[in-house]
């Protein structure tokens, strides 16, 4: 039997995607939405008043790509938007309650997808893994 491939860099590109296929699937199944959007939502959800700048910078995103999913979500009736208290060209964000319909109807998928996961790596690979992932995406060392 061969080594298992140890090109971890693209083994996580190729994992990512498949992970993302997979939960985009299940998600517009359970909630009419992408992880993006759901991403979009979550983010608006912890930060309400949060303008499109500032979601950019959370999704890691740029902003030209967030201007289209704030289009989409406010089109769909998930996010309504407003004027910002002080920045006059700036918007803020808010969920609606369809969006927050949404986002309560995608939660249990979310937790599904990640129970599996965690019995895939069971609980310290998980744990191991999610902090490590945290580092990255976060700059820490």
């Amino acid at each position: 039997m061969s080594e298992p491939d140890q090109r971890l860099y693209f083994l996580l590109q190729r994992a990512a995607h498949q992970l993302r296929t997979a939960a985009d699937r299940r998600c517009v199944t359970a909630a009419g939405i992408t992880t993006v959007q759901l991403g979009a939502l979550f983010a608006v959800e912890d930060r309400p008043g949060i303008t499109q700048q500032q979601l950019a910078r959370t999704l890691g995103l740029r902003e030209s790509a967030v201007t289209g999913l704030v289009t989409r979500l406010t089109t769909a009736g998930l996010l309504a938007k407003g004027a910002h208290p002080s920045e006059h060209r700036a918007v803020v964000l808010e969920l609606t309650d369809a969006g927050a319909v949404a986002l309560d109807a995608a939660r249990p998928e979310i937790d599904r997808f990640n129970t599996e996961l965690r019995e895939l790596l069971g609980d310290d690979g998980f744990s191991r893994t999610a902090a490590a992932l945290h580092r990255i995406v976060h700059g820490e060392e």
